[in-house]
């Protein structure tokens, strides 16, 4: 069974050092993702239903909102993996030319080769992790950041400040679909219903479920999926409310769905991160 051994969680979004041998459904987030091997056999990832290898000498890159999945072969041996989840509003405040990163094609590619450099980062911070060091906020954001820059060095281009008014400059949603999702972030427990949604944004459904996914990258229920795994992610850092009163909150009928949706998307289970996340204040 796939778990995390141990995860931060602050201004920069997420990280997480996990063991897996199982794999993960398809799912996405609202931050850009790196996944770096740290020991153990190599494996892939799929994303966008191409397969993307991880190994000592590739990693993956995944953007906002891009559809992706771990497919572990069944019986392969376990695979340590960084798991980086970043925000992109964290990286601007620090850097404005990192302004695209929110952008779907933030990273060009989904696979890039490990340098030096990301490598003896990548180790050194998941060593820390394993051992249970102490990190506090400030520096862990540094040696984030500072990590962050050495993998997408790869593609210089984001120094150029000017590109954010051309190709890279993310896509204005329309205003039918940003009301719909600020309807579905006021409801996150709600069922989804497409029909209903469709209503609210005054269109058939077959012209709302293609304008949703022109507008945002995934389909409603990928969306409302992503919505209702950021809650639950924050409410088990951040409080100590009992997990069958989450799952509650979070429309799940049974506790069991909910412990098995949250393992299937982050590869641990609600009480087993619970206990291995460190939330880091504001620095």
């Amino acid at each position: 069974m796939s778990f995390a051994i141990r995860a931060f969680q602050g201004q920069f979004g997420r990280i997480a050092l996990l063991d897996m041998n199982g794999p993960l459904v398809m799912h996405a987030h609202s931050q850009c993702h790196v996944l770096l091997k740290v020991g153990g056999e190599d494996t892939c990832f799929s994303v966008r239903n191409a397969s993307v290898p991880l190994t000592d000498r590739t990693m993956v890159l995944i953007n906002s909102w891009e559809p992706h999945a771990y497919t572990h072969r069944p019986d392969a041996p376990r695979t340590l993996i960084l798991g980086l989840y970043i925000e992109p509003q964290w990286l601007v405040g620090i850097e404005k030319a990192l302004i695209t990163s929110g952008n779907p094609s933030f990273f060009q590619s989904s696979c890039a080769e490990v340098s030096d450099t990301v490598r003896d980062m990548a180790n050194a911070l998941a060593a820390e992790m394993l051992c249970g060091a102490e990190l506090a906020g400030p520096e862990l954001e540094e040696r984030l950041f500072g990590l962050m820059i050495a993998v997408i060095e790869s593609f210089a281009r984001w120094r150029n400040f000017g590109l954010w008014q051309a190709d890279n400059l993310a896509r204005v949603q329309d205003p039918r679909i940003r009301r719909t999702i600020t309807y579905m972030r006021a409801n996150v427990g709600a069922d989804l219903d497409v029909n209903a949604l469709a209503a609210k944004a005054c269109l058939s459904r077959a012209h709302f479920f293609k304008l949703f996914q022109q507008s945002t990258n995934v389909t409603p229920q990928v969306y409302a999926n992503v919505l209702r795994l950021e809650t639950a992610i924050q409410d088990v850092a951040h409080t100590q409310e009992a997990l069958a009163d989450l799952s509650g909150r979070l429309g799940f009928s049974a506790q069991s769905h909910f412990t098995r949706f949250f393992h299937q998307h982050v590869g641990a289970t609600p009480s087993q991160y619970r206990k291995v996340v460190d939330v880091m204040a504001r620095s």
